[in-house]
């Protein structure tokens, strides 16, 4: 899942950045105390992570178009849910469709039974969800699959953008109360049961139509908005679903930053891991400002051959996505606690296929990083350990509210 992010860039950015070391940012005290929107001092990180990885910074009107658009939407999402609104239904109910007999039974299950054979260890998280948390979750990840295949299906050198134009009038539909099939009925019925707002899934269609006509990305700010297209929309429509711890101190609007934020990392982390294979298909899903710098071009990832120069960049890049990893397991630590395994397994699997790259030494050419199965079932205990660990928002306040209090004592003592 899944950034507080910059509303507006500081005209004097490069004089707040005060020290950088292991591949961190850190910014003056003074610019953190100015009054700035709460997600700008949390992602001056990202904004001024060219400073950070040893690249130029980003242009500030770039930054801007970019993440305010991401950031609009996360706020509307954050509204929804704090309204608890849920979105109404019209025309035609989901359970008055022409179905089995079982109706929307068997089509939660088949939805289980999709996410079981394609996400074999988020599925298991899952079911420690309640069960309607679980089936809404199961719902989500079919359309976001279906959607997916649209474009990296086995049908993919067919669809054009007509067929994406109508794949989001049948998204229309379908938060309308009027699904076409049994699989459009759930998730139909689970936007019906939680304030889900159709925008993360007309974004994600978007990030479809950028694959078909869209083969390069010039700056980390357009590969961003390509990932939260893709990626980050999922942590968007998701939080509704898994909720919010009660006992959370933190804003909704920052634990949707968070859920962003995994999105992010995790398509970074396909986008590094995937290098030769989007090669051969003639794609490049790195910023070219940024390998230009490293002294790289197309034609050095197309030959395959891993050189010092490919390892440093590949080194700023991995360094980037864990960036994104750190940012979003704050949040994940606020979720419902009955919510977070599958997402704690998920942000700890994935992060470990960047060891793997490296592991590799770089060669994301010919070598597909992944996970084994042994590493997979450790990771399981451990992110189940995670996921009851209390939420940092809490955690924090009594680490100062004892802080305080040891303050006062020493205070007493005098």
């Amino acid at each position: 899942m899944a950034i507080i992010l910059v509303r507006a860039a500081s005209p004097g950015l490069s004089d707040a950045v005060r020290d950088i070391h292991h591949g961190s940012l850190q910014c003056s005290p003074s610019l953190l105390k100015r009054r700035a929107p709460p997600r700008m001092l949390c992602s001056l990180r990202y904004a001024c992570l060219g400073l950070g990885l040893g690249l130029d910074p980003p242009r500030t009107s770039a930054v801007v178009s970019s993440e305010q658009k991401v950031y609009d939407v996360v706020l509307r999402q954050a509204a929804l849910l704090k309204r608890q609104l849920r979105t109404p239904v019209i025309g035609v109910r989901p359970q008055d469709m022409e179905m089995p007999r079982s109706g929307l039974k068997e089509a939660y299950h088949r939805c289980g039974e999709i996410c079981e054979e394609y996400a074999k260890t988020f599925y298991l998280g899952t079911l420690l969800m309640t069960e309607e948390r679980r089936r809404a979750i199961w719902a989500i990840y079919v359309w976001c699959r279906r959607t997916d295949e649209l474009v990296d299906g086995p049908n993919a050198n067919y669809i054009t953008p007509t067929a994406l134009d109508r794949w989001e009038k049948r998204l229309e539909d379908l938060f309308a109360g009027r699904p076409y099939d049994m699989l459009d009925a759930a998730l139909s019925d689970t936007i019906s049961r939680f304030p889900i707002d159709i925008q993360p899934f007309r974004d994600m269609i978007e990030g479809m139509r950028s694959d078909l006509k869209k083969a390069r990305y010039k700056n980390f700010d357009e590969l961003y908005m390509y990932c939260y297209y893709v990626a980050g929309t999922v942590g968007l429509m998701s939080v509704p679903v898994m909720g919010i711890a009660p006992e959370s101190k933190a804003t909704t609007e920052s634990v949707y930053s968070a859920a962003l934020a995994l999105g992010i990392a995790n398509q970074l982390t396909n986008i590094l891991r995937d290098v030769g294979e989007d090669a051969r298909r003639g794609r490049v899903y790195l910023p070219q400002d940024e390998l230009a710098q490293a002294g790289l071009s197309d034609e050095d990832i197309f030959s395959g051959v891993v050189t010092n120069r490919w390892r440093k960049f590949m080194k700023q890049q991995i360094t980037r996505a864990r960036m994104f990893f750190e940012e979003a397991e704050r949040g994940v630590t606020e979720l419902s606690q009955a919510s977070r395994w599958p997402v704690w397994a998920s942000l700890l699997l994935y992060r470990q296929i960047l060891d793997e790259i490296e592991a590799n030494d770089y060669n994301n050419f010919t070598k597909r990083a992944y996970v084994g199965k042994g590493k997979k079932l450790l990771a399981l205990p451990v992110a189940y350990g995670k996921s009851l660990l209390l939420p940092w928002s809490l955690r924090n306040r009594q680490k100062k509210q004892g802080k305080q209090d040891d303050d006062e004592v020493r205070v007493d003592r005098k």
